[in-house]
């Protein structure tokens, strides 16, 4: 049996923040934002954008320096949130046209047959919304409220998808299953108030949920294109893009009632909200990837790395940082892990529990892949420090050798580079020549991973593949 003084000691040596296991259920926000980029935030760099708020989430919790989105846009990286998988596994990285996401009336969505996260967490007492984008298909049986989430309000696809010589419908804002206002050549919902309007909608509906465990998915559609915030926003900021800016000031304006009115009812020791966003910026619109290569639509670091806080008092310690990597695709088990879930299906799932990361942030684990799909191709595979870029100058004629030959055929070729991300995460010396042993580990990784999800339309033996709908119909306002 242990003496007095060496449990005092031990009490003493316990990390001050390491989590409790008691029998309370943490509730649990996600906020997901569209299109912002990795330096789009003060917390992270930026000189443009005013974000006190979200900044103060960072210094009473973690920041996240090598967190990356599911993919470098939309659809594949909301899938990646929903199910735990790279969305080339669930038959989500790809329309029913072949292309990067889907768009209105779309043939195809989220696998009815897929257990989403809402759906895990419901089945274990949550209470589930999803006040935004959902974007993983628009038809009935595609819907959020067909996929865990006991509440809807938002829209169902981007803000720009109303392209009249596409034969988009006028743009649908929902609740649950019901088209409720409708855009059209009027415009009849404005939408520089969204951003107001599902801040308010998310305030309500824990209000109404607080008393017992609770799943809230805030997916906002700012500051996707077209930009739009109110008025008083665009005093907060300074960025060219002005629009963009002030959107980005009104969803950290927004993520600061979310947390005030948590510590005002008492929720916030219970619960864990992480802020992140979908894929990386577009700098033609107002967003900065900072000192990262690339944009939204890339598989270079500033299209798919992205900022990404834990905020959870007394169980995050304030003003930490991790700089291991994880992903979207990792919150699928976190989050189960966390409820004290145990996952009864074999479901095979890319992401991992990364929760041990909140509590002990500088924690050193063994490496893992982190493969970078896009548009039905394996483009990239990150490693610890290393990155192998298997698609070099991303020309027709690199796209070719990729799909017609083997990683090391296109090695051969010269066209794949190799970065070491930790000193140079801008991605600027190419040192696959000085690292061959390097440049081979992961081209196997990739082989395997290419052998088991295949590519473009030739789907791999562990593919989920999705239903498609004939003669999908448009969401429409109904008289």
């Amino acid at each position: 049996m242990l003496n007095k003084s060496v449990c005092i000691i031990m009490l003493i040596l316990l990390p001050k923040f390491m989590v409790s296991q008691d029998s309370k259920t943490p509730n649990i926000i996600m906020i997901f934002c569209d299109d912002l980029g990795f330096a789009d935030l003060s917390s992270y760099g930026s000189v443009w954008n005013e974000t006190p708020e979200i900044d103060k989430m960072a210094t009473e919790g973690l920041r996240f320096t090598n967190f990356y989105a599911g993919a470098p846009v939309c659809t594949p990286s909301r899938a990646g949130l929903m199910t735990g998988c790279y969305a080339r596994r669930v038959d989500m990285d790809l329309d029913a046209k072949n292309r990067w996401v889907l768009f209105p009336v779309a043939e195809k969505g989220i696998n009815p047959k897929e257990i989403t996260l809402p759906e895990v967490l419901k089945e274990e007492g949550y209470s589930t919304a999803i006040i935004g984008k959902w974007h993983l298909g628009d038809q009935p049986e595609f819907l959020p409220t067909k996929h865990g989430f006991d509440y809807w309000f938002g829209l169902p696809y981007s803000n720009d998808m109303e392209v009249m010589k596409r034969g988009d419908p006028p743009l649908p804002l929902m609740r649950n299953e019901e088209v409720v206002q409708q855009s059209n050549a009027l415009k009849i919902f404005d939408q520089s108030n969204l951003t107001k309007r599902y801040t308010e909608e998310a305030v309500q509906w824990i209000d109404r949920n607080k008393e017992k465990p609770f799943f809230l998915y805030l997916a906002h559609t700012m500051p996707h294109n077209p930009v739009a915030a109110r008025p008083e926003f665009y005093k907060k900021t300074t960025n060219p893009k002005e629009g963009f800016g002030a959107s980005v000031a009104e969803i950290s304006w927004s993520t600061g009632e979310i947390l005030s009115y948590l510590k005002k009812e008492n929720l916030d020791e219970n619960t864990l909200v992480i802020f992140t966003s979908d894929n990386g910026g577009n700098p033609n619109w107002g967003a900065s990837n900072g000192i990262l290569k690339g944009k939204k639509g890339q598989t270079s670091e500033g299209g798919i790395r992205v900022p990404c806080i834990a905020w959870w008092p007394g169980k995050i310690e304030p003003g930490t940082t991790c700089t291991t990597p994880a992903s979207v695709i990792d919150f699928y088990s976190t989050f189960s892990s966390l409820a004290n879930i145990k996952l009864k299906d074999e479901t095979k799932r890319d992401g991992k529990d990364i929760s041990q990361y909140f509590f002990n942030p500088h924690l050193e684990v063994e490496p893992r892949p982190f493969f970078y799909w896009h548009v039905g191709y394996l483009e990239a595979v990150r490693y610890g420090d290393w990155k192998i870029n298997l698609m070099g100058d991303f020309s027709k004629k690199a796209k070719e050798n990729i799909a017609n030959s083997t990683y090391s055929e296109v090695s051969s070729l010269g066209q794949v580079e190799l970065y070491d991300l930790n000193n140079d995460p801008g991605e600027r010396f190419n040192i696959a020549d000085a690292h061959p042993e390097i440049v081979q580990k992961l081209i196997s990784m990739a082989e395997k991973e290419r052998a088991v999800l295949g590519q473009w339309n030739d789907k791999g033996p562990e593919v989920r593949t999705t239903i498609y709908k004939n003669n999908p119909k448009p969401l429409l306002k109904q008289p």
